[in-house]
């Protein structure tokens, strides 16, 4: 990084730039202007009079910029293609691209010793349990599954792993016209938090190389397909090569703690969508990338042989060599003869890939019901239904589905519903960003309930069949997170986001011709730049007697066996963060020095002294007051309630805002519901759909949603509440809890 190479010289840290001036200058030219708009700025008579910079025009300024620190060299090998077709002269056509490529190790080398990363990071396994009995086991960062634990089995005393993520998916440049396309890869290692990996501006992934993109019009239509699949493998051995010399002997590499390690590079994670699963795996697109079940079998939930990467090896070599194994066609293999993957140390490419899951259901009746859910704080109101939207995005759906099992109720028969409720509680488990093994069989159970009810979909010609590829995907997901972690690390909402920083960008900052090459010049540039700003970031947080101090690096005890064994901790133990909760008034009431009659006649609260004394007796039997009809309250329309957040789903503190104001005739009758649920973990087990959904109520009801409150008192200032859920049952098959009031405040 720019950090070590300042520590070895003595230019200032701004150097090549004479000041902090003139670099907080040089690093806005590079973010925001072009090389074009970036000349005329510097000849424009103010900035040459006045502000007289270091650098008179824009090819001195990027002679300055070349000179900075920057990540590892890019490289481009010329790949000739030999297709089947031939020209008028009998000559076999040939298409020479380009492959752009980083060497990974060096990468590597980058990130793990980044220290923005220290407080993120972690060099060895580690079992985590929510209870000092260890019988429930927590499984949330990659450290905390099994593949790194086992991985470290097969290598040496002292050996630390750096468990390659990779991804890739081909993106279209062009806007409007043209067919310019780009096919990044990016790299990040499972040593950093997931978090951080999935933060964009964090920079913990990274850009290794550029795939070539090309029609491969030497080949015929019907052997075109599989050239590229060949040509994909191909190019992605050359970019991965220096992964099997490192896997197998180890490097050494400065690490973000400023210790040296014997690191291991090795291959543990590829994130593609489907089709590009496939291709990975050397399968067809209607078989599964990682086992053996049959292409009409997909749908039936049943755990089928796993793919094994030497039998697939010999398969494909004995069919190179003329051979014709019937597993070939068995096994759904395409003719790819040297697969990327087949010399990569301790690389199973048939785990590698998580499954990726999505739920796309529309239905125009919905419409209707959709813009009958009340408008509630937190929850996105479609007021024009859903039939009108053209482009659905992840949040879209997500905000779909918390209403989707009420909306259903009372509109299908009851296994269709059970079909519905089950998928989503699927849906909702398999994103928590913590699981534990009593949720992992939850996830599996409600996959289950699918299968068993899904014969209905049929039945009433909803669906012919349910070999879908995503769906018989979901099969693997518990064994997935076992091995490498929770799913949130792994998404491709991440790689879609970099194209915009790593392709799109970059070509817009070409002249759109030769734009390869132009591309990886110009992300150099901007990574050349983030270096610099980083380390004079860091620079400007260090003590002065650190840096002028010790700079040397400190050699990894191979003796010592503390970053190797397989550690042991209590995840319920280790924080000792104190959680508050509370709630928030505005400073004034709305309806100061109420009277009880009045609470009653002007806000319709006709239960509110029994109910408010028998709050009181329930939640606060300590406290002698027994409230009266003589007595006077101040009356508030919103409250906002402040919980801490739910590692399971976020970082984020949780902030509801109830709201309360009389019944208007005329109007649509609205509730804003508060459910109080104690030890509300058994409830989440039993149907995370309960926690997320909200449903149209009945008609004798007033219900929006379901929000639960972790043992908390709520505060009685509102003109509306509800009391506890005792009374209440949950209904099948939706499982949502049908509320009757008991009491009115």
């Amino acid at each position: 990084m720019g950090a070590r190479d300042q520590e070895e010289g003595s230019e200032h840290p701004w150097s090549p730039f004479e000041d902090a001036e003139e670099w907080d200058l040089a690093q806005w030219l590079v973010k925001n202007l072009g090389q074009t708009r970036t000349d005329e700025f510097l000849k424009l008579p103010i900035t040459q009079n006045r502000t007289k910079v270091s650098f008179h025009n824009n090819r001195a300024f990027l002679q300055k910029v070349d000179g900075l620190p920057h990540g590892p060299e890019w490289s481009c090998r010329k790949v000739t293609v030999r297709g089947n077709l031939d020209d008028e002269n009998g000559v076999p056509l040939q298409d020479e691209v380009e492959l752009w490529s980083r060497d990974p190790v060096e990468c590597v080398k980058e990130l793990i010793g980044n220290p923005f990363f220290k407080e993120d990071m972690a060099y060895s396994p580690a079992r985590a349990y929510a209870d000092h009995a260890g019988q429930h086991r927590v499984i949330d960062e990659m450290w905390t599954a099994d593949w790194w634990g086992e991985t470290q089995k097969a290598l040496p005393k002292g050996a630390t792993i750096a468990p390659i993520i990779l991804s890739s998916d081909k993106t279209c440049l062009s806007q409007f016209r043209g067919d310019k396309s780009a096919w990044p890869v990016y790299m990040s290692i499972g040593n950093i938090a997931k978090t951080k990996r999935c933060q964009a501006s964090a920079r913990a992934t990274v850009l290794i190389g550029y795939l070539p993109a090309v029609k491969l019009d030497c080949f015929s239509s019907d052997a075109r397909s599989l050239a590229r699949y060949r040509l994909f493998h191909h190019c992605m051995a050359l970019l991965l090569h220096p992964l099997i010399a490192a896997g197998q002997n180890s490097v050494e590499m400065v690490c973000a703690d400023s210790l040296v390690r014997h690191v291991y590079p090795i291959l543990a994670a590829y994130v593609a969508d489907f089709p590009e699963q496939c291709l990975v795996a050397c399968c067809k697109e209607n078989r599964c990338p990682k086992c053996l079940v049959a292409a009409d079998e997909r749908g039936n939930g049943f755990e089928s042989v796993m793919r094994d990467p030497e039998s697939t090896k010999e398969i494909l070599e004995r069919r190179k060599n003329g051979q014709h194994p019937p597993e070939f066609e068995e096994n759904g293999l395409r003719a790819v003869y040297k697969p990327f993957w087949a010399d990569l140390p301790h690389a199973n490419i048939f785990w590698l890939s998580p499954p990726i899951f999505c739920i796309n259901s529309i239905k125009e009746e919905m419409d209707a019901r959709f813009k009958a859910i009340p408008d509630y704080p937190g929850l996105h109101h479609f007021k024009k239904g859903i039939s009108t939207v053209k482009q659905w995005t992840g949040s879209e759906h997500k905000e779909m589905q918390r209403v989707f099992v009420g909306l259903l109720s009372g509109a299908v028969p009851s296994r269709v519903l059970a079909v519905a409720r089950s998928i989503l509680d699927f849906s909702y488990y398999a994103r928590l960003q913590i699981h534990t093994t009593e949720m992992l069989d939850a996830l599996q159970t409600a996959l289950g309930v699918f299968h068993t009810n899904k014969d209905v979909l049929t039945k009433l010609a909803i669906r012919e069949h349910f070999n879908i590829p995503k769906l018989h995907q979901l099969t693997h997901y518990v064994q997935s997170i076992m091995l490498f972690g929770t799913a949130d690390g792994f998404n491709t909402e991440l790689p879609e986001r970099l194209h915009i920083d790593f392709a799109k960008d970059a070509y817009r900052a070409s002249n759109k011709r030769d734009y390869e090459e132009q591309m990886a010049l110009w992300l150099q540039r901007q990574e050349a730049v983030f270096l610099r700003g980083a380390y004079l970031h860091w620079i400007s947080q260090q003590p002065q007697a650190l840096l002028a101090g010790c700079t040397e690096h400190h050699s990894f005890d191979s003796d010592s066996d503390s970053d190797t064994d397989l550690e042991e901790v209590e995840a319920a133990s280790s924080n000792t963060t104190t959680i508050h909760t509370g709630h928030t008034l505005a400073k004034a009431p709305a309806h100061p020095h109420q009277t009880v009659e009045k609470i009653v006649t002007a806000h319709g609260a006709t239960d509110f002294l029994p109910a408010l004394q028998s709050f009181l007796r329930k939640n606060l039997p300590h406290i002698n007051i027994i409230p009266g009809i003589q007595d006077h309250f101040d009356v508030y329309r919103q409250v906002v309630i402040e919980a801490p957040p739910d590692r399971r789903v976020g970082d984020t503190p949780k902030r509801w805002h109830v709201r309360a104001r009389p019944e208007v005739m005329g109007l649509v009758l609205r509730a804003y519901t508060l459910l109080t649920v104690y030890e509300w973990h058994k409830y989440a087990l039993y149907s995370p759909s309960l926690v997320n959904s909200a449903y149209i109520p009945e008609p004798s009801l007033t219900l929006s949603g379901s929000h639960l409150f972790d043992n908390q008192t709520l505060p009685l200032d509102c003109s509306k509440s509800l009391a506890q859920h005792a009374n209440s049952a949950a209904t099948p098959p939706s499982s949502m809890w049908m509320k009757s009031y008991d009491h009115v405040i």
